[in-house]
């Protein structure tokens, strides 16, 4: 499958080296960001304190509850609790261990109120579009979950004045397209940016790619997205920020003038690249987005 947007390993964000000498399971960005791969998607550790002094971004694909939770403690301390979860958005691969690790750690969870539906039980999403991508990830997509997770009782809308609650420097940005509720996360200080699914950095729909990691700048994965109209106006957003780095929800994290160089050309060609010629989602009249 050919690349979006290809990039070098000059683009890569991540420092395995540093990596294998911290051994804490994570990744590291800058001190106070890193994430974690779980088999097809990532999530990300924001802070740098102990027990309540850091947040956790997405909760990983299902099973992965025990990974996430001893990269924590191996980088934040034995027992070192969330002040707060917080979600880009509500698929599957975003969720998997959320309930779980929500009741354990006894913590809220934010995420915008148009993906509440799927969080707390009420809503499943719409069916994946298997025909999508030419990958096999797209061709097995319909065996993927779509069913909601139910948090209600600890579910929290995203404050209206774009703050998120416990990442202090943060700010969170309505990039919807792949979900209506999708978010990406936003420090000025330092231009680092947590872009969900808005765009990623391997080509989601192909195992091959998945499994090699190479990175590319990539549109959102093609089988869950359903307002394409929308993505690329979240792309176009999120490149208007130029950020320094970047973690996506699947792929290496990118950074520097290779990561602006690829977003650019992604939100500029993004009907050419990044949307499939034909689909279920494709070509159909997307209803304006809801304010943020």
């Amino acid at each position: 499958m050919a690349q979006q947007i290809p990039i070098s390993r000059n683009g890569r964000a991540d420092d395995p080296a540093a990596d294998a000498l911290r051994d804490d399971g994570t990744h590291e960005i800058t001190p106070d960001l890193a994430y974690r791969r779980l088999a097809i998607a990532n999530v990300v550790f924001v802070g740098a304190a102990g027990d309540r002094g850091w947040v956790l971004v997405d909760a990983g694909i299902p099973g992965s509850k025990r990974f996430i939770v001893s990269a924590a403690e191996a980088r934040f301390g034995p027992g070192a609790r969330p002040a707060a979860i917080v979600l880009t958005h509500g698929h599957f691969d975003h969720v998997g261990a959320l309930e779980d690790l929500a009741a354990s750690w006894d913590a809220p969870v934010y995420a915008h109120a148009l993906e509440h539906p799927y969080l707390d039980g009420s809503r499943s999403y719409p069916a994946p579009d298997p025909s999508v991508g030419g990958g096999l990830m797209a061709r097995i997509s319909p065996l993927y979950p779509t069913s909601p997770v139910d948090v209600g009782g600890r579910l929290r809308s995203l404050p209206a004045d774009g703050s998120v609650p416990a990442m202090p420097g943060w700010r969170w940005i309505h990039t919807p397209g792949h979900t209506a509720g999708h978010v990406s996360f936003w420090r000025e200080a330092d231009r680092s940016l947590i872009a969900g699914d808005a765009f990623v950095t391997t080509a989601q729909e192909s195992a091959y790619a998945v499994a090699t990691q190479a990175p590319e700048v990539h549109g959102p994965p093609m089988y869950l997205t359903t307002d394409w109209a929308a993505a690329r106006r979240s792309v176009r957003t999120l490149a208007d920020l130029a950020p320094e780095r970047a973690i996506t929800g699947h792929g290496r994290p990118l950074a520097g003038p290779e990561l602006r160089r690829g977003l650019s050309a992604l939100a500029q060609d993004f009907d050419a690249v990044a949307v499939p010629a034909r689909g279920r989602y494709v070509g159909t009249a997307a209803e304006p987005d809801p304010p943020a």
